[in-house]
């Protein structure tokens, strides 16, 4: 069994990280996620999302995180969900080197009747995607003779978590459980506030010879797991290694050390540039600016680029 004392003194961040953990002698593992400043506060602040929608986009940079850190090759993972209704597209991305971007897409008349019938209740993932809502994770290799991997299913259920089960038990037929807390904190002073967010997933192992059956096993850690709330995900006074504790102390838990988190976008001018050359001459004539540039900003990060469009098609016929 596995000491307070000894959870604690695991090296790395306490947040804006991931790590694994394993529940000591049970064929139960999971990995648990916290972000804050450095990730989560800034990728939300900078588009000034409804809080519905920060909550929404922050669950989904934590789904990518929680699933992404698993990887065992160079790549990224997308969590993408798409539909008809107020929102039209949710896109979080984490790449392999623990980079973080993100961005939500909606319909303004259709959300602000959402907010009007709601009446400040929360909505749930039909109500935000609409009847064909979908909920796709994308798994994409750095080498490029890798097709990428996509598994989709509805978004029929109450929560971004729960479709993010079914997910797990329908392309990868593993049971899992999935919590995502996001919250906005407010201290006197203002350090140590803004959004913050936490996640844990949890996963039985198939049992076989070694193992025999886990089903209890998984039982008893789905029970403690249930126990959560969103506060502990995200308080910044319970570290991720404490919260493990709190919750599979009577077994014992094992943290690995935490991967550091950023918030990064991979955008650039040079590669801006690459795909406006490939577009029509007539497109961009299209779009130019009075001053003859083409003013785009970048969805995920806000970024704003501003080319000469002679540079990409040749000078503008006068």
């Amino acid at each position: 069994m596995v000491s307070q004392q000894t959870l604690g003194a695991i090296p790395g961040p306490t947040e804006d990280m991931v790590a694994a953990f394993q529940i000591d002698g049970e064929p139960v593992r999971g990995r648990i996620t916290r972000l804050g400043a450095e990730t989560l506060d800034p990728i939300l602040t900078r588009h000034d999302y409804h809080p519905e929608l920060a909550r929404l986009l922050g669950e989904a940079l934590m789904l990518a995180a929680l699933v992404g850190s698993g990887m065992k090759f160079e790549g990224k993972v997308l969590v993408q969900a798409e539909g008809n209704g107020p929102v039209s597209l949710l896109v979080a991305e984490y790449t392999v080197e623990g980079d973080l971007r993100g961005y939500i897409r909606k319909d303004e008349e259709k959300w602000d009747k959402l907010m009007r019938v709601n009446k400040g209740a929360r909505p749930h993932m039909p109500q935000l995607f609409g009847s064909n809502g979908a909920l796709g994770l994308i798994i994409v290799h750095d080498d490029p003779s890798m097709h990428p991997y996509r598994g989709i299913v509805p978004l029929a259920k109450g929560t971004l978590a729960e479709c993010a089960e079914d997910y797990f038990a329908q392309s990868e037929q593993v049971a899992s459980r999935i919590s995502l807390g996001v919250g906005e904190l407010t201290v006197p002073g203002g350090e140590g506030g803004g959004w913050r967010g936490g996640g844990l997933l949890l996963q039985q192992m198939a049992g076989d010879d070694a193992r025999g059956d886990t089903e209890e096993a998984w039982e008893t850690a789905k029970a403690l797991f249930g126990t959560i709330t969103d506060a502990e995900l995200i308080s910044p006074d319970l570290a991720p290694d404490r919260l493990l504790y709190r919750l599979f102390h009577e077994t014992g838990v094992r943290m690995a050390e935490p991967m550091a988190l950023k918030d990064a976008c991979s955008c650039n001018e040079d590669r801006l540039r690459a795909t406006l050359q490939g577009l029509s001459d007539a497109g961009l004539r299209d779009m130019v600016e009075p001053d003859g540039t083409l003013s785009i900003n970048c969805q995920f990060c806000n970024r704003h680029y501003s080319i000469p469009i002679d540079e990409v098609t040749g000078p503008v016929d006068g």
